[in-house]
């Protein structure tokens, strides 16, 4: 079994992401390397406020992409 690897886009960044050969075609992000979040199910209504204004501050591409969920 292959373990997850956690990395960031770039250095300076807050949001972990998860690459999990278990979990192909899965987006998956962490803030702290312990709890996980599937981008596509749990973003936006399962981070926190804090949680989302650093995603959304580091990821516009995906603010952008899902602009009618709120």
């Amino acid at each position: 079994m292959a373990q997850a690897e956690f990395y960031k886009k770039n250095e300076s960044d807050k949001v972990w992401w998860v690459d999990d050969p278990e979990h192909v075609g899965l987006l998956r992000f962490s803030f702290d390397r312990r709890k996980v979040y599937n981008l596509y199910s749990d973003y936006p209504d399962k981070l926190t406020q804090e949680e989302r204004r650093i995603f959304d501050a580091e990821n516009p591409f995906w603010v952008d992409y899902f602009k009618d969920r709120g």
